[in-house]
């Protein structure tokens, strides 16, 4: 059979299977078609990639792959925390007593915050942002004070932004921060098991884990966890040197942090930077294990309730009155 007569002038890129000008583009060699669509593809991509290039603190192939924290060799965890040593001293000029303190055995932490007592001066909120490293800017606080009025438990309509002199009249005051609960939903919420559970209560985040889903944030009834929106500033002068691994170490953007009941100092047998700032002694802290300890007797022998218990989370945060 004759072939199809070709259009006069069309050309052809030399395949038995190419059609001529409908197939290759009109008056355009298939070679040529395929280098112009091929200059284009590598426009777009550099196109896309264009916002890409302020980007600085994308990890490294060892930090990409290196594995969860539950899953870390000694070694692992030893030349992970010399590195982030490294990137603390590259970004503050200090160079960090960064420790990993384990939970100490028979040893359960809970809180115990005295209603009647607090006054409302926040000095714990501003204590806990310097021993935590938390970010100046934008600023991110683990502790709300709540202003209450007296005789309510509205938490939906008190105040934590109030200014002026305190305490003020007709009012009491709260504080919340993280529950550390006993069921936690934010550790069910999570979907890569970035945060979890310590045998002494605290509910920790594996910062390099966290993929910043913020669905731990969505189910945690106290709003107590924070997401860095933006890279964290802290001045250089107001560094933190003394760090734990999971607890107050820099954190870095896009991921979700938390109060960790200051496990870098507790598990050392010290108290939370909230406890030991707070002037009018509301705040205790210890072992609820140890029926001698003085969160345990509060809780056993004062009027003691918790925060959202139709909930159902078993917080380890409790609040009480003298009386």
């Amino acid at each position: 059979m004759d072939e199809k007569a070709k259009p006069e002038g069309a050309q052809t890129c030399g395949s038995d299977s190419c059609g001529g000008a409908d197939s290759c583009g009109e008056g355009m060699s298939r070679r040529a078609f395929l280098g112009t669509m091929a200059t284009a593809a590598v426009a777009a991509t550099a196109a896309a990639l264009e916002p890409l290039k302020d980007i600085t603190d994308i990890p490294t192939l060892e930090e990409f792959l290196r594995q969860h924290y539950k899953e870390l060799t000694p070694e692992d965890k030893a030349a992970m925390m010399e590195r982030i040593s490294k990137q603390v001293e590259k970004d503050y000029g200090v160079r960090p007593n960064l420790s990993d303190p384990p939970p100490i055995p028979g040893v359960e932490f809970a809180y115990a915050l005295n209603i009647g007592r607090c006054v409302g001066c926040r000095k714990c909120v501003y204590a806990c942002m310097k021993e935590n490293n938390q970010s100046r800017n934008p600023e991110i606080q683990y502790i709300r004070v709540l202003q209450m009025k007296k005789g309510s438990i509205d938490v939906e309509s008190s105040s934590h932004d109030y200014e002026g002199q305190v305490p003020k009249d007709g009012f009491y005051y709260m504080p919340v921060q993280c529950h550390q609960c006993r069921k936690a939903p934010c550790v069910k919420a999570c979907p890569v098991k970035a945060t979890w559970q310590e045998p002494d209560g605290v509910v920790v985040i594996d910062y390099n884990w966290c993929i910043g889903c913020r669905y731990c944030m969505a189910a945690c009834p106290y709003f107590a966890r924070r997401f860095n929106f933006e890279t964290p500033e802290i001045p250089k002068e107001e560094i933190n040197q003394n760090m734990g691994l999971l607890s107050n170490r820099p954190r870095p953007k896009g991921v979700v942090e938390k109060c960790t009941f200051c496990l870098h100092k507790t598990r050392k047998g010290e108290y939370p930077a909230c406890v030991e700032a707070c002037p009018t002694g509301s705040r205790k802290f210890g072992n609820i294990l140890d029926p001698n300890s003085e969160v345990a007797q509060i809780i056993k022998n004062k009027r003691v309730f918790i925060l959202k218990e139709e909930v159902g989370t078993l917080p380890r945060f409790y609040y009480y009155f003298d009386i």
